[in-house]
């Protein structure tokens, strides 16, 4: 199964853009998550709507609303413009709209992992001397990880498959924002594209198979080698209070 270079730049094109949609929302997706799980605020159920959003509206509306926005007319794109940023119609905006459209699965992987931890081993580490940042860098980071991998990977997948709003927002360019999406819709309006077609889909199914599985492997090494015992995530040793077995506790 060759592969023409059209077809190779539109394959690494939306590996780029997939990679940095994740790399942009990973950060943001773990704050908004930790506050949704954890917060208690007047207009919670107001932002998991508007964090949820992009899973409800149509893509097309989605992409016009980053045009209106991040345009080179738009309520910020001039402002970005003017220090030399410019979104639209560039691979960086087929980015931002992959980011924005896989968010929402992001977070709610995360929130849901965040949500399943018990409290008590949070409480537990509160008494044994670790503030807020301390507690969540060592207890709810480390027990979300299997929800933060899984997060990814659906974002990633999202973002690969990307594009009515990548197409509204930044169009189908041949190599600066023709997707692997947007390059098989351009196949299928050629009569002799069905060919290319048939390779990419085949491409991108492989790529979201190998994607799913090593995250499963990942994910599954995760919870038996990266979830440390809580008293020595937060630093402590036992020492034995007296002799006889199962006579232990933990100090710093």
């Amino acid at each position: 199964m060759g592969f023409s270079e059209e077809e190779w730049t539109a394959i690494r094109l939306s590996i780029e853009v997939a990679a940095l949609a994740v790399a942009v929302s990973l950060p943001f997706g773990i704050l908004v998550a930790y506050m949704l799980a954890r917060g208690r605020f007047y207009g919670k159920a107001v932002v998991s709507a508007i964090v949820a959003l992009p899973l409800i509206l149509p893509p097309v509306v989605t992409g016009y609303l980053l045009l209106m926005t991040f345009g080179r007319k738009g309520l910020a794109g001039g402002f970005l413009e003017s220090i030399g940023i410019v979104l639209s119609f560039r691979w960086t905006g087929a980015a931002v709209a992959a980011a924005v459209m896989g968010f929402p699965l992001l977070v709610q992987a995360i929130q849901l992992s965040m949500e399943a931890i018990d409290r008590r081993l949070e409480s537990a580490a509160g008494t044994l001397g670790a503030n807020r940042f301390m507690v969540f860098l060592t207890v709810t980071l480390p027990l979300s990880l299997p929800g933060i991998i899984a997060g990814v990977v659906l974002c990633f997948a999202r973002s690969l498959g990307e594009f009515g709003a990548t197409i509204t927002f930044v169009s189908a360019i041949p190599g600066e924002t023709q997707t692997l999406a947007s390059a098989i819709h351009s196949a299928l309006q050629d009569p002799d594209g069905e060919p290319m077609a048939y390779r990419l889909t085949l491409f991108s199914i492989l790529i979201s198979l190998t994607a799913i599985v090593l995250a499963g492997f990942v994910s599954r090494y995760a919870i038996s080698r990266l979830m440390l015992p809580l008293p020595r995530a937060l630093g402590l040793r036992r020492f034995s209070a007296r002799p006889g077995p199962a006579r232990h506790l933990w100090c710093r």
